[in-house]
């Protein structure tokens, strides 16, 4: 675990291209350090939490982020602006997940088909 603080930690970038792997990897990281109930409705955080799970947050966004939410004080509220701005995002990328699949389905039954002309 003493290798984990060492990890990259990608930060939000300001189009929002990586928000979904950023969300996990900041459930992830608030889960591993007990705060991510800071990020849950009604919850009963401490301000020691909140200070904690906010400067996480803030240190991992774009800068143009920061200064935009840059008087929000609570993370619950950080994060619920942040998933309001990039939540439609979730439909584009499995839009783009489920033609890559059909595409991929494709080709899954024309390989054996090909595989059977080059080896006959």
């Amino acid at each position: 675990m003493a290798n984990f603080e060492n990890q990259k930690f990608i930060t939000l970038d300001i189009s929002g291209k990586n928000y979904l792997s950023w969300v996990l990897d900041v459930k992830l990281h608030l889960s591993a350090k007990k705060l991510r109930h800071t990020i849950e409705e009604n919850n009963a955080a401490s301000s020691e939490e909140r200070a904690t799970a906010l400067i996480f947050l803030r240190h991992h966004i774009d800068d143009g982020l920061k200064y935009e939410y840059s008087t929000v004080e609570n993370p619950l509220e950080l994060w619920q602006n942040l998933n309001d701005r990039f939540e439609h995002l979730k439909a584009v990328v499995l839009i783009g997940y489920s033609y890559d699949f059909r595409i991929l389905k494709q080709f899954q039954n024309i390989i054996p088909r090909c595989s059977k002309l080059y080896h006959n």
